[in-house]
């Protein structure tokens, strides 16, 4: 062998263990602890967040079927007024008529 395949053998492992101790050196490399449990507490912020959004949700979606009921029944009260001055009306009428076809002495 010349000197310059033994030089590229020598390259060629000296690359490979390099690169196997770079990888190694990444994989001893975890989040810390402090990572960890900054992840574990923006986690929970996040479902207090959305428990809080659900709960303003629901209690929205309450008053919008309360809002609902209460219109409901104030347009069924008014219809029964109208309804019964309309009957007041037709019965002052239908009074009316009949006192009007008799002769007054």
């Amino acid at each position: 062998m010349c000197k310059s395949q033994k030089q590229k053998k020598i390259m060629k492992k000296t690359m490979l263990w390099a690169v196997a101790a770079a990888l190694i050196s990444l994989m001893a490399c975890g989040p810390s602890k402090q990572e960890i449990a900054k992840r574990e507490q923006a986690r929970q912020d996040s479902i207090r967040m959305a428990d809080s959004v659900a709960a303003v949700q629901k209690a929205a979606m309450e008053q919008a079927r309360q809002d609902s009921i209460a219109r409901a029944q104030a347009e069924a009260e008014m219809a029964a007024k109208e309804q019964a001055r309309q009957d007041s009306i037709a019965q002052a009428e239908a009074k009316n008529k009949k006192q009007g076809g008799k002769k007054k002495k």
